[in-house]
């Protein structure tokens, strides 16, 4: 596994990387609306096209009425394959900068840009710098502000790992049985993200795990941890707002490469959780913190 010297190095690397993406920073200025209606949240998320995933979105949608009884809702898919794949199913869903050109066609005067997403990745940091320009068109918004996503700081990850381990880990699970986290994992710097998570879980549970598909820590890293300490069931959760195409195919699928698969031919028997981080409300208390701080800088 990694060590502790690369993780807080790793760490360190993706907490620079934030002042990139801070969402305290206005992404506009003064200037008059057409009709000032506002504020409307937008929420922003990578998409998906699996049915039962939505159960996520419904979750999180049901909890910002809660929060927010008053305020519009949209909603806005960063993937052009997921839009695509709904369009043709009769779905159709905006891109981000969609959403937000209707938005102020409407004469919205006040936006908020909710990140869904599960780190302060690629996708957040486009996200943050569409929404700034948004901000700076003449006869356009007021003020457009772009709330983090989940994992954007090390009092996040502390209460998240401490909630799956409360809330989502199944309580069957016996001392000596594992738990493995299945993160997406990026090219961008922000996959030491992923990284701290590990030193984290480890420290938090010893037998806790965080790996990526496409990313690190790997998946052969994690297996490689569980057979040498001898481990002989694990728990896999996925570490993402949904339970989409990488958690019931890519996790818990019956392909030989999938992760359940894999660990079944190592000998350790493997247990799919297979509900996104969003179906769980204390989960949805972390993402509705960063957007409450968001509102809160309206003027």
């Amino acid at each position: 596994m990694v060590n502790l010297t690369k993780q807080l190095l790793l760490f360190l690397v993706f907490m620079l990387t934030l002042p990139l993406a801070s969402w305290a920073g206005e992404a506009g200025h003064e200037h008059p609306a057409k009709d000032g209606k506002g504020p409307v949240i937008l929420l922003v998320t990578f998409g998906t096209s699996v049915p039962s995933a939505q159960a996520s979105f419904v979750n999180i949608e049901q909890q910002v009425k809660k929060a927010f009884p008053n305020t519009e809702i949209r909603w806005a898919y960063t993937s052009k394959i997921i839009r695509a794949k709904l369009a043709k199913e009769g779905q159709l869903i905006d891109s981000p900068e969609v959403a937000m050109a209707k938005l102020m066609d409407e004469g919205y005067a006040k936006v908020v840009m909710q990140s869904l997403h599960m780190i302060p990745g690629q996708e957040f940091h486009e996200l943050y710098a569409n929404g700034k320009l948004f901000g700076q068109m003449a006869g356009g918004f007021e003020q457009v502000m772009v709330a983090y996503p989940l994992l954007s700081s090390d009092e996040s990850m502390d209460k998240m790992l401490q909630i799956v381990a409360a809330k989502i880990v199944p309580k069957e699970r016996k001392p000596g049985e594992a738990v493995v986290l299945m993160g997406h994992g990026t090219h961008h710097p922000s996959d030491a993200v992923y990284s701290a998570l590990m030193y984290k879980a480890q420290k938090l549970d010893a037998n806790m795990y965080v790996g990526t598909v496409e990313g690190h820590p790997t998946f052969d890293e994690v297996k490689e941890a569980l057979v040498k300490k001898g481990v002989k069931k694990a728990y896999l959760v996925p570490l993402m707002t949904v339970a989409g195409d990488h958690a019931t195919n890519d996790m818990a699928g019956t392909e030989p490469e999938s992760w359940k698969s894999q660990l079944t031919k190592a000998g350790i028997e493997s247990v799919p959780v297979l509900k996104g981080l969003a179906e769980f409300d204390p989960i949805v208390e972390l993402w509705l913190d960063n957007l409450k701080v968001a509102m809160a800088h309206l003027q």
